[in-house]
């Protein structure tokens, strides 16, 4: 029963995902009109700009790096880890406006380019490169994100958190990305410029809380003028065009309109749910998810009962021998009791991954349920990676104490190694990609380059803080005595007989992950769509229960081709089991393949190295987390069955 309202919880938090969006710490902000100003209720809308990004590039750039009009000498929001981490560079904007003071056609600047100037051609061509790649502004108000909506197939409306430099028309007249919404848009192999914005702000009226109002939606309509009149400009005329070809002087002026409308019927804590409920796929995939999830317990619960009648039997018949005529008629797997719990071979690695996997473990764990509760929401930026980073930094205790006590238990004695090797070897790999990837981030000049004063950060916070939590938790986990296993083993193995292709090793790991990745797959392309196709995603409530769901599947399956190895007499099982769940890292490996070359359109060797540089982070990360639960759910099977039995 408990379960049960559990699942219902978690499924209420996901179909009403607004609801949890504001319940920890975001205040709202009152505005008022001017001259009605008061210190809780500000006249002055601020609108900061974010980081350009595209589909076709993994390569974001800060809006700095574009010729646009920009903003002298105006203080930067401060930024978390998280942000920094994910490439977030926030920074004011020159679009000045107050609450409810329209504006029409108001002009922000001009720019102007010579193609006889080298460094003004190159500020041109990548304009228009940016243009070409479809990259996108993402602007920010009131901690909203300012959307373009429009609509799309079955005239749904699709709201999208960012909108086009401008767009291409290419060679042969076909128009590409945002060049379809103007019919005007059709000379060929030419650049459109969106240099004027229509903003609209959705406000509604607080009733008994005081004075103000409350923002509760900001969009825009980008539009593309030649103006013809530059010294009043009145938002006519052609739109802003750049030939391909073109030589000479060109002139593009910016403007921008502003206009509010109030909105009776959108509350505050729900003004992100315009959002999310235009997202793509968001609605699409609910059966299919709901169905594999169905598929996964019915699979999980015929495991599980199979498991425990079949165990009951055998543990019943070993428990009745009695005579020693009976006891020579033993098969399966309590023949092996005398080897099961010999130590493996590299025990030491095994005991290092043990330990990195129990980190991320919880980390994982902790992550998903602080999500679930809305504290790492969209409308929080940067809150769950730095969340992660962070409990991953804590977690050094677990690690260091996981680790040491497998090592002990295996017969270790190089108990510096097995830490060292604990606080270095995985962190190692994964900051080593990460500063590969970040060398070529630098060398494109993209502001998803981690700057090297993070840098020191994130090294301070490893070796300061979770290194020396990595050797407290050995020191402890060292301390005690090594783990007592319910049988002896025996000084002499035992022969292993032929074993038959199915429990060969490798047929059963390549097996045991297709059962967890099957659970999880759907999920993945929503979670790889985030990621690289820049939506938001919010589904935390349903990824909490996903997560809870792979670590049971992973259990299960790994416990069901154990149990087949032990009777076919085979009792290395330490590193089968890790293996066997940490296969499911090799599926995810091969749908990120397939993902990239089926969903993505990206282009150019720099974008391709790091999605799947990225990737392999990943891949690393989830080899250790689905390892781990395997072999911990083997170890507690073996543990609890041989503990069972009589054993002469």
């Amino acid at each position: 029963m408990a379960s049960s309202a559990l699942l219902v919880l978690l499924l209420l938090a996901v179909l009403r995902p607004g609801a949890a969006f504001y319940l920890p710490g975001l205040a709202p902000v009152s505005f008022c009109e001017p001259g009605k100003e008061t210190p809780e209720c500000k006249s002055d809308i601020e609108l900061f700009v974010n980081r350009l990004d595209s589909v076709e590039s993994v390569l974001p750039y800060e809006y700095a790096a574009f010729d646009f009009c920009q903003v002298e000498k105006e203080k930067r929001p401060s930024e978390n880890l998280g942000q920094v981490l994910f490439g977030e560079r926030i920074e004011p904007s020159p679009y000045k406006f107050k609450f409810k003071d329209t504006k029409k056609c108001e002009q922000v600047c001009t720019k102007t380019y010579m193609t006889t100037d080298a460094q003004s051609k190159q500020k041109l061509e990548f304009l228009k490169k940016s243009m070409l790649l479809n990259y996108q502004h993402h602007w920010i108000v009131d901690n909203m994100p300012v959307t373009w909506c429009y609509e799309v197939e079955e005239k749904k409306k699709f709201c999208n958190p960012g909108f086009p430099v401008g767009c291409y028309v290419t060679e042969d007249g076909h128009p590409k990305d945002a060049c379809v919404i103007n019919s005007e848009f059709h000379e060929r192999d030419t650049f459109y410029v969106f240099n004027h914005v229509d903003i609209i702000i959705h406000y509604h009226v607080v009733e008994n809380e005081g004075q103000g109002a409350r923002l509760v939606a900001a969009k825009l309509e980008p539009k593309s003028f030649r103006h013809t009149q530059p010294d009043k400009p009145d938002c006519s005329g052609p739109p802003m065009e750049i030939k391909n070809t073109f030589t000479g002087e060109l002139k593009i002026q910016y403007t921008y309109s502003v206009s509010f409308v109030e909105q009776k019927d959108i509350r505050w804590a729900s003004r992100w749910d315009y959002i999310l409920e235009s997202m793509p796929h968001t609605h699409i995939q609910w059966f299919s998810i709901m169905n594999s999830l169905v598929i996964v317990l019915f699979l999980s619960g015929m495991v599980a009962m199979i498991m425990l009648r079949t165990l009951h039997k055998d543990i019943a018949r070993y428990n009745q021998i009695d005579s020693t005529e009976d006891a020579q008629e033993e098969f399966g797997w309590k023949l092996v009791h005398g080897d099961i719990f010999r130590p493996p071979r590299k025990g030491m690695l095994l005991s290092v991954f043990l330990g990195s996997g129990t980190q991320i473990l919880i980390m994982t764990f902790i992550t998903l349920f602080f999500a679930c509760l809305g504290f790492l929401s969209p409308a929080n930026r940067g809150a769950l990676m730095t969340c992660a980073v962070v409990l991953w930094v804590l977690l050094g205790t677990p690690a260091g104490y996981v680790a040491s006590r497998f090592y002990k238990s295996f017969g270790g004695e190089k108990w510096k190694t097995n830490v060292l090797l604990t606080s270095f070897l995985c962190p190692g790999i994964v900051f080593a990609d990460f500063f590969l990837m970040n060398l070529i981030l630098w060398g494109e000049g993209s502001s998803a380059a981690i700057p090297f004063g993070t840098l020191v950060a994130i090294l301070a916070l490893w070796f300061c803080i979770s290194v020396p939590l990595t050797f407290v938790g050995a020191y402890f986990g060292f301390k005690k005595n090594a783990i007592e296993h319910p049988v002896r083993t025996n000084q002499i193995p035992r022969q292993i007989p032929e074993q038959s292709f199915y429990t060969k090793p490798l047929p059963g790991i390549i097996m045991g992950g297709i059962l967890p990745f099957g659970c999880i797959f759907i999920q993945l392309f929503f979670i790889l769509n985030s990621i690289w196709s820049h939506q938001m995603y919010y589904m935390f409530g349903f990824l909490f229960l996903v997560f809870i769901i792979l670590v049971i599947t992973c259990s299960e399956a790994t416990i069901l081709l154990c149990y087949f190895h032990l009777c076919a007499e085979d009792y290395h099982w330490q590193w089968r089991s890790f293996l066997t769940s940490g296969f499911t890292a090799v599926y995810f490996l091969i749908y990120a393949i397939h993902y990239f070359y089926s969903k993505l359109q990206i282009t150019g060797t720099a974008s391709t190295i790091l999605y799947f540089g990225y990737t392999m982070i990943m891949v690393l990360i989830f080899f250790l987390f689905t390892g781990t639960i395997g072999f911990f759910a083997c170890f507690w099977f073996v543990t609890k069955i041989y503990s069972v039995v009589k054993v002469d």
